[in-house]
């Protein structure tokens, strides 16, 4: 299925953005260039969390492996367009899926491994998958069975490794099997596959009674990760380390992508456990890897752990989810000689790179974002080049073009979706009439000496804490917060107040054995300069922040039900 419309390939393909090759076409030219390179590793933890032995796997190794499940898959009447559900933890078979998937022009759709009835009822209805791939055991608990015993949702067939216990499910272990003994004849050709037809459906986790399907073709994800690659300064042959699950962006776009592209060896972590990504940083000789800013923080202000660590080879770090703190990245780039680059991006894909080569300053790149596709300015990263954005004002629709005053973000360019995905039908309502998408995000324009060349985040437009007709970003506060030496972790959200219509609220993980008040935290923000106005004016101490499978705090399940 191609979803955009002729127009707008045409537009990106004479910039450069947009080209002929598709996910399996790139892989297969890296096959073809470095076989015997490493491909894909698994987390050495693998036997503890999920079934299987952890695997070493060369690009021809890879390759072997992605043909047989293409033939499985083709001997079991899949055929091109054809939506397959994902739920998998990062493993090396989900890494193979893909790229069968990809040579058959089947439409992956990854969910997180946590998704459960509620979610996945919603994504079979939504998507049109008539089948799920999966696992019989992560963590302990049964995805196989809990797939065949589901009380809601349209029926499917059940695809997964480990299933022996499962009478119900198609075992591809011994289907596979019977495949690499030469028992099912010889390997199936690709299908034709344009690279602007839908590669992918991942879902937002919004703030909606249902998730949404965002589509991204070929080109879409290959726009990202040249984005990616260029600001990160990734190199060929590059070996970069995942931790984020491998469902949406941060991950597909921000490390699965700039593997492909610089054929490089895509190193599995998963769940996170700070020792084990330590240990794999050196033994795998990592160049590259993406970290949330608040793990970031926390090995920023270990002053012991800081002492005790070898990077090995790594050179760069990507981090985003939430805007990063400066004074971490100063640590990162002065004293462990890792360079930051900071990322904005949504499934949509809203991307916004800030590398060291278009912001040098470590302290502004934390704050700052290039002001993409502006005629007035050129940046090094040609994705930032490639896309249009705009501010409006959230309540006039009017652009702003002045620094300081907060309005939405809307953008066109060769990374943004086309549309919500239902059934096989693309929605395109959420553009205007000039195919802009309205990403909800706010930002206000920034400035330096060159002028006002930068974007700065100021938050969620549905996140915004509106006090008595003054506007607070929650970011902000929790970015302050972040520096309160007795504190874990810290957000923030507002809560209802008949006077003045909200106020804000405290959430707060101390550290062992501190005692924290609102005094105190007044206190500290008084010290950071903080207007009076923004103050929390509540408190509420927790064992931990609700966080998504991505690091994100998930502000909607924070509440303030009781004070402290």
């Amino acid at each position: 299925m191609t979803p955009f419309l002729p127009d707008v390939i045409e537009r990106y393909r004479a910039l450069g953005a947009w080209g002929d090759e598709t996910v399996w076409q790139r892989f297969i030219a890296n096959c073809q260039a470095m076989p015997e390179r490493d491909a894909v590793i698994d987390d050495p933890r693998r036997p503890t969390f999920t079934v299987g032995t952890p695997k070493r796997l060369t690009y021809r190794d890879l390759a072997e492996a992605a043909d047989r499940l293409a033939a499985v898959l083709v001997s079991d009447g899949f055929e091109k367009d054809d939506v397959i559900v994902v739920q998998l933890p990062n493993v090396a078979e989900q890494i193979e899926l893909y790229l069968a998937a990809a040579k058959l022009g089947l439409v992956i759709s990854p969910i997180p491994i946590q998704y459960r009835h509620k979610e996945i009822a919603d994504v079979l209805e939504i998507s049109g998958a008539t089948a799920c791939f999966t696992t019989s055991n992560f963590k302990g608990f049964d995805h196989v069975e809990f797939f065949l015993t589901r009380p809601s949702g349209p029926p499917v067939r059940v695809y997964a490794w480990g299933c022996s216990r499962n009478p119900g499910a198609i075992d591809l272990e011994a289907r596979l099997a019977e495949r690499a003994q030469g028992q099912e004849g010889e390997s199936v050709k690709a299908a034709q596959v344009s690279p602007d037809e839908i590669f992918s459906i991942c879902w937002t986790s919004g703030t909606e009674a249902k998730p949404k399907g965002v589509p991204r073709t070929h080109n879409n994800w290959m726009t990202t990760g040249k984005g990616i690659v260029a600001g990160g300064r990734l190199r060929d042959g590059c070996r970069l380390l995942n931790p984020f699950p491998t469902v949406n962006m941060a991950s597909i776009g921000g490390i699965w992508m700039p593997w492909l592209i610089t054929c490089g060896t895509f190193v599995l972590h998963h769940p996170f456990d700070l020792d084990g990504f330590l240990d794999q940083l050196k033994s795998e000789h990592i160049n590259y890897t993406v970290v949330a800013p608040a793990l970031l923080n926390r090995i920023a202000r270990d002053k012991k752990l800081l002492a005790s660590l070898d990077l090995g080879e790594l050179d760069g770090i990507g981090t985003g989810s939430a805007p990063p703190d400066a004074w971490m990245m100063r640590v990162f780039e002065r004293e462990l000689n890792v360079t930051v680059t900071n990322f904005f991006g949504s499934n949509e894909g809203v991307s916004l790179t800030s590398g060291i080569d278009d912001v040098a300053d470590p302290e502004a790149r934390a704050r700052f974002f290039p002001r993409a596709g502006h005629s007035r300015f050129a940046w090094r990263n040609p994705a930032m080049n490639w896309s249009e954005t705009k501010l409006l004002n959230v309540e006039t629709g009017k652009e702003i073009d002045e620094p300081g005053r907060v309005g939405e973000l809307i953008i066109r360019g060769p990374s943004v979706f086309p549309g919500y995905f239902r059934r096989g039908t693309v929605i395109r309502d959420v553009f205007d009439d000039e195919g802009y998408y309205s990403s909800g995000d706010l930002f206000e324009i920034a400035e330096d000496a060159s002028g006002p060349r930068y974007y700065r985040f100021v938050g969620r437009k549905r996140e915004m804490i509106i006090r008595g007709g003054m506007n607070i970003s929650p970011l902000e506060l929790d970015s302050l917060l972040s520096k309160h030496p007795l504190l874990k972790d810290a957000a923030v959200a507002g809560y209802p107040d008949d006077r003045l219509g909200e106020r804000v609220c405290a959430y707060v993980v101390p550290e062992e054995g501190a005692e924290i008040s609102l005094e105190s935290l007044a206190e500290f923000l008084t010290e950071q300069g903080l207007a009076q106005y923004k103050f929390p004016e509540r408190l509420q101490i927790l064992e931990a922040l609700p966080r998504s499978p991505l690091n994100k705090i998930v502000r909607r399940k924070l509440t303030s039900t009781s004070t402290k």
